[in-house]
């Protein structure tokens, strides 16, 4: 019943702001959804040690369908992975309800919003719980719609509406390809149940099937299929386009969605699915080349964008490649571990941009800021913490988690894991350049707004500052905190069986002549990797104080130097001309033609021959036949007869 509330009082919440508004009023619609999430929050945290079971603990609710030999119940898994993320989701949910309540103070629409908010948290925790495929598609599609929802709230700007259309349709490819896969999985196993599957996986390594005159792996296949759903959730290579046109939501929007929640459940669910892919190789591979150069990707795109927003959103798009490439290899407890101190500290740099954009007056573009460190100083302490903890800074908490990270790809001792390795490196520099190139550009240097906007610059209220300041602390204490639980020592005992490695894929460390997995081999890397990423910090660092402080022309001469390149990551590689051009407009095309020709000209022009043709001509001539005179009726029958006869005659 305990973990039941959990994931049921925030579905309470989005039905009292949604529908109960006309009687609490709009203050009541914020306060008590974010005062459940609160409570649920706490619960989260009060529950984790209940959590940490060998095996799973299973609460069904009941039988939700039943029809031949599928059998879905409705309920909750309850293990450590299932702990962990009712922790990250509980709680960045909580902190931005809190802070929406200053964010939003002026619109018109706060219990709508408040209502998006708890069902979004409602669907997502529906998604960690799930015990079966079907329940977990059930939180997949309910996020989805939820993020639609906020993505496009202030509906009456286009750009909203356009962005969120975006999202859902990129992530319905995705989840075309999660589809696909839950139906291999009930094709093979016959069931939906995880344990059902988990425990026939090992049966079934090598078999194959035959596919268009091919040998197809079934276990690879299925991982594919299963990890194409992922990267549309969390914004990977290829099906990433949507991430940054959603930050046309508001900025809480933007820290639930994109830190902690929605974009971290595909690596949720190959980590959830870690017993499928230790025997899918391939798929494992593919994960972590994908993983990998969505890291390099994003930060390149990253290094000069002038959106504040989007700068963080590239951000996130580069640390869930970290988070992929993590699993990819085997590591899936360092995957979680970033995970979940990137939820503390990115939250922070969003609701720290959602801060800065409200002393502002709504501006976001980082070329008409500067010299806001003295005017709002406690917005810009809290930047700099959440940008510390990102670089990898020690001892913050990204250092411990994102180094872990770099590290197991190295012990993985794989061509893949090597590509991410060194890619890892180098995105950590990038990633150190464009963080600290907002913050110079943001908080140092001459003020370039208007002036009218300076003039009215004010620090945010406590009620967004103190749900800040308690990302702040989880920015600093996560990574120290928790890494024993997580990658150390203790990692085997805290998580259980909710994570499985296979007894093959494991790595020799020659030097203690024993067997360990990825994780446990990574505590044994050489001197120099272990250093390679701080050095890789400091450089980037290095290199924006020299470029946006020390020589603050030197960034528009290099930008005006390589005109070519600067445009190609400004347009973010062109992803968006590319597929405007071999998807969108073909199909758009398509659609014309079917609406000009086949509806309009085809179907239409058929109808509207006949109606206003053929029945017209005909409705005349029976209109001349009701002549009203006598002897005309006499004659048709007469002539009626007579064919009568005749026909009676010639039939013998």
């Amino acid at each position: 019943m305990y973990y039941s509330l959990i994931v049921l009082l925030p579905l309470l919440g989005a039905l009292i702001a949604g529908f109960g508004v006309r009687w609490i009023g709009d203050r009541n619609a914020q306060i008590i959804p974010s005062a459940i999430l609160v409570l649920v929050a706490l619960m989260s945290w009060a529950g984790l040690p209940g959590a940490i079971e060998a095996d799973p603990e299973h609460i069904t609710w009941f039988r939700w369908m039943e029809s031949g030999a599928l059998a879905v119940d409705w309920g909750v898994r309850l293990d450590t992975l299932t702990g962990v993320m009712l922790i990250v989701v509980t709680t960045v949910s909580a902190i931005v309800h809190v802070y929406s309540m200053g964010y939003m103070a002026h619109d018109p629409s706060k219990p709508r919003f408040f209502a998006y908010l708890s069902l979004f948290t409602f669907a997502m925790l529906m998604l960690v719980t799930a015990d079966n495929f079907v329940q977990l598609f059930f939180g997949w599609e309910g996020v989805g719609l939820a993020s639609y929802l906020l993505i496009g709230f202030w509906y009456h700007k286009d750009s909203a509406n356009a962005a969120s259309m975006k999202a859902f349709i990129v992530n319905r490819v995705g989840d075309f390809g999660l589809a696909l896969g839950i139906f291999g999985i009930f094709a093979i196993f016959g069931s939906l149940d995880f344990d059902v599957v988990f425990d026939q996986i090992p049966g079934m390594v090598g078999a194959t099937f035959s596919f268009l005159g091919y040998e197809m792996g079934v276990l690879n296949t299925l991982g594919f299929l299963l990890f194409i759903g992922a990267m549309g959730k969390s914004a990977q290579f290829f099906l990433h386009t949507w991430l940054p046109d959603a930050m046309e939501g508001p900025t809480p929007v933007s820290a639930l969605i994109h830190a902690a929640t929605m974009v971290t459940a595909g690596v949720f669910l190959v980590c959830r699915l870690s017993p499928l892919y230790e025997f899918a190789p391939a798929a494992s591979t593919f994960i972590t080349y994908i993983g990998a150069t969505t890291a390099l990707f994003a930060a390149t795109v990253g290094l000069v964008q002038n959106d504040i927003k989007r700068i963080v959103a590239y951000s996130t798009c580069s640390q869930l490649g970290y988070m992929f490439f993590a699993a990819g290899v085997g590591a899936y407890e360092a995957a979680m571990f970033h995970l979940f101190t990137h939820a503390f500290f990115k939250a922070l740099l969003f609701l720290g941009c959602g801060s800065v954009i409200h002393a502002m007056q709504d501006e976001q573009d980082i070329r008409r800021m500067g010299g806001l460190w003295s005017m709002i100083i406690p917005t810009y302490i809290l930047m700099i913490i959440g940008t510390m903890a990102l670089t990898g800074v020690p001892p913050f908490a990204g250092f411990f988690s994102k180094d872990m990270v770099i590290e197991v790809a190295h012990a993985a001792h794989s061509t893949s894991g090597t590509y991410a390795f060194w890619l890892g490196i180098l995105v950590a520099a990038m990633t150190a350049f464009y963080s600290w190139r907002l913050i110079f550009k943001v908080f140092h240097g001459p003020r370039n707004g208007d002036p009218e906007a300076y003039a009215h610059i004010h620090e945010s209220p406590p009620v967004m500052l103190i749900p800040m300041g308690v990302l702040f602390l989880g920015s600093i204490v996560a990574g120290g905190l928790f890494y024993e639980m997580f990658v150390g020592d203790s990692a085997h005992w805290f998580w259980g069986h909710s994570i499985v490695h296979a007894p093959d894929n494991y790595v020799l460390v020659e030097k203690y002549d024993k067997m360990y997995d990825v994780v446990h081999a990574a505590h044994y890397s050489p001197l120099w990797v272990k250093s390679l990423p701080f050095f890789a910090m400091l450089a980037g660092t290095a290199l924006a104080l020299w470029m946006y402080i020390l020589r603050p022309g030197l960034a528009d001469r290099a930008r005006k130097a390589n005109p070519g390149a600067y445009d190609f990551l400004l347009n973010k590689w062109y992803f968006d001309e590319l597929y405007q051009t071999i998807f969108v407009r073909p199909a758009m095309a398509l659609g014309r033609f079917f609406w000009k020709k086949g509806d309009g000209r085809t179907i239409d022009g058929a109808i509207d021959g006949l109606s206003m043709g053929l029945i017209p001509a005909m409705t005349a001539f029976y209109a001349r036949l009701q002549s009203g005179y006598m002897f005309h009726y006499a004659l048709a029958m007469f002539v009626g007869v007579a064919a009568l006869v005749t026909f009676a005659v010639m039939g013998g």
